[in-house]
């Protein structure tokens, strides 16, 4: 199974629309988003880079694991980040967090991961994660960061 980690940032009137268009910088606007666990199944190769599924369906499920954060005060940041950790055979653990500073965001994945591969079995190899971040200038900003797993029908 492929897992697409794709990302982006908005900035707009509202901290919906900014939401929203993060959602079209990262490439995945027009569908209903399903947040899954973090748990990555057998056999899962993970692809990072931006897609573009902006027209592909529209109203579809999007199964994903989702990290978001909107900023509304100039000056401040917003920071995403999605982190993961794979075994030999695909399987693995995601995890996202979210925060005003890059380093607090990378910190907590990090910190995450090492622990809730303290009591599983599974020998993971490293860490990894990606993070993206927008400084809030005059209008509501939104960072995501999105593993994508796979669209699907009503």
């Amino acid at each position: 199974m492929n897992i697409y980690l794709t990302y982006g940032t908005g900035e707009a009137p509202t901290e919906l629309s900014a939401f929203d268009a993060a959602l079209f910088d990262t490439g995945i606007a027009n569908y209903n988003l399903i947040r899954l666990s973090s748990v990555i199944p057998d056999n899962s190769k993970i692809i990072e880079g931006k897609i573009d599924w902006n027209q592909r369906e529209f109203g579809h499920r999007l199964y994903l694991v989702m990290s978001q954060q909107t900023e509304t005060k100039p000056g401040k940041e917003a920071w995403a980040g999605v982190g993961w950790l794979q075994d030999k055979d695909g399987k693995g653990l995601f995890v996202e967090h979210h925060g005003s500073s890059e380093k607090l965001v990378k910190e907590n994945i990090i910190k995450s991961l090492t622990n809730m591969q303290k009591y599983r079995p599974e020998k993971f190899g490293p860490i990894q994660h990606k993070l993206m971040g927008i400084m809030c200038k005059r209008q509501p900003v939104c960072a995501l960061v999105c593993a994508v797993f796979k669209s699907e029908k009503w």
